[in-house]
C-alpha cells in the first residue's frame, strides 16, 4: 500500500497548476531510465513529470498503459499515491496548529480519549507531534491485513472505517514506548486524521479538499468519496500479482478505504511537483509551521536519509537534499520529491515491487530518482 511497505521494508512560490505538456519525444536520459522501468518482467507502465529550476516542466512516459487494449500511458495521468498522502494530512494538521486548534506536543488521549489501547502503549505519552513523524511506538495496522500472506485481494473491494483500522493496530502485540526511535506505521496517519476531524467537527476529506488542494490549485487531485473504487478521468490501468497463480490482475477498481489519512489520495505527477513546491515556497504553511515539518530524525541509525513531519529528507549524489514522499497501493507505486530552488520530480510504476520478477527494477528507480533531480 504505502511507502511503508518500501521504505520501511522505502523557495519557490508556485501560483497555479504545472501546465501539462506531452511526452517528450526524443530519447534523453530521463526517457531512458523510464524505459528500463518496464518490460514483460519489470512494471506494465510508468509515468512521470520533471520540473527544472526554470519552471518548465517534462512529461514522460513509458510501458503500457492498459494490457487488455494495449494502450497507452497517459502523460500526467491519474494515479493513486498512496502513502505519498501523509505529507498532505501532516499539512492539514500543522495547519490546525498554527491556528491554535491543537497543539503538536498534546497528547493523542487528550484528542481520541480512550481511542488508543495497543500493549506497550501509553496514550498519554502519545503526541501528534510523534505520530506525524513515527516515533510514537504505535503499531502499523498494515502489517495484520497483509504482512502474513502479502495479499491484497482479500481487501480489495471491502470498505473499512478510520475506527476499525485503529482496532486492528489496537490488537497487535508489537507497540514500543513512545518517543524512540523512527518507526514507520500508517496507524499514526489515521489518528492524524481523526484528530483533525475532532478539533474541526469537519470531515478529513473536505479539510484536505479545501485546505490543500483547492487552496492550490491541484486540478487533477482528490479524495474518493465513500464507496468509491474507480480513478476518475484519464489513468493507466494499475497491476497486482497474484500469489496463487502469478497472473498480473487489473487491480485499478479497488476501495482504497483502508488507506484513509495514510494513504488513499489521487493525483497526478504534476500535481504532486505543484504541491511539493507550493509547500517548501511557504504557499501552504507559516514559517514556523514550515520549520517544524523539516525538522527530521534519522530513518535509521547511521542514516543520512530523515524524517519530518510528514516528509523525508533525501540526500543527493550532486549535494544537497531533496524533500518529498513514496506511496505504495496495489496497482501503483509513486515517489515524489522536491528541492529548495525549484526541481520538482515525481515517477510512479504501475505495480508494486512484489509484482515484478526483475528485482534490479528497484535499484533502477533509485538511479533515475537521482539523476533527474541531479540533471544539468
Amino acid at each position: 500500500m504505502t511507502a511503508a511497505l518500501v521504505a520501511a521494508a522505502g523557495a519557490l512560490a508556485v501560483a497555479g497548476p504545472v501546465p501539462v505538456t506531452q511526452a517528450e519525444p526524443r530519447r534523453d536520459a530521463i526517457q531512458r531510465g523510464m524505459d528500463k522501468l518496464v518490460g514483460p518482467t519489470r512494471h506494465p507502465g510508468a509515468l512521470g513529470a520533471f520540473r527544472d529550476r526554470s519552471g518548465r516542466t517534462r512529461h514522460y512516459t513509458a510501458g503500457i498503459g492498459d494490457l487488455r487494449t494495449g494502450g497507452e500511458v497517459p502523460a500526467n495521468g491519474r494515479i493513486r499515491i498512496g502513502s505519498a498522502s501523509k505529507t498532505f494530512a501532516s499539512v492539514v494538521v500543522l495547519q490546525l496548529a498554527g491556528e491554535g486548534k491543537l497543539e503538536l506536543d498534546a497528547s493523542v488521549e487528550e484528542y481520541l480519549p480512550g481511542l488508543v489501547r495497543a500493549k506497550g502503549v501509553d496514550a498519554t505519552r502519545v503526541t501528534v507531534r510523534q505520530l506525524l513523524q513515527h516515533t510514537s511506538g504505535l503499531p502499523d495496522y498494515t502489517t495484520s491485513m497483509f504482512a502474513p500472506l502479502g495479499d491484497f485481494f482479500p481487501y480489495r473491494h471491502a470498505y473499512l472505517e478510520p475506527r476499525e483500522l485503529v482496532d486492528l493496530a489496537n490488537a497487535r502485540q508489537d507497540g514500543k514506548p513512545a518517543g524512540g526511535e523512527h518507526s514507520y506505521s500508517n496507524t499514526n496517519y489515521v489518528l492524524a486524521g481523526l484528530i483533525a476531524q475532532r478539533v474541526t467537527g469537519r470531515p478529513f476529506n473536505e479539510l484536505v479538499t479545501t485546505r490543500v488542494i483547492n487552496r492550490i490549485g491541484l486540478r487533477d487531485t482528490y479524495a474518493p468519496e465513500v464507496g468509491e473504487q474507480d480513478i476518475r478521468g484519464r489513468h493507466p490501468r494499475g497491476y497486482q500479482r497474484n500469489r496463487t497463480t502469478g497472473e498480473l490482475v487489473d487491480f485499478t477498481r479497488m476501495d482504497p478505504s483502508w488507506g484513509w489519512a495514510a494513504g488513499q489520495l489521487v493525483s497526478t505527477p504534476g500535481d504532486l511537483n505543484t504541491f511539493l513546491l507550493a509547500l517548501l515556497g511557504g504557499k501552504l504553511l507559516e514559517p514556523a509551521q514550515l520549520a517544524e515539518l523539516r525538522t527530521t530524525v534519522p530513518t535509521s541509525a547511521g542514516s543520512a536519509q530523515g524524517y519530518g513531519l510528514g516528509v523525508f529528507s533525501l540526500p543527493l549524489s550532486c549535494g544537497g537534499v531533496a524533500w518529498g514522499h513514496g506511496g505504495d497501493i496495489p496497482g501503483y507505486s509513486t515517489f515524489s520529491a522536491a528541492t529548495d530552488d525549484g526541481r520538482a520530480v515525481t515517477f510512479t510504476v504501475t505495480s508494486l515491487s512484489g509484482s515484478v520478477e526483475d528485482e534490479s527494477a528497484g535499484a533502477d528507480r533509485g538511479a533515475l530518482f537521482d539523476a533527474a533531480l541531479c540533471a544539468k
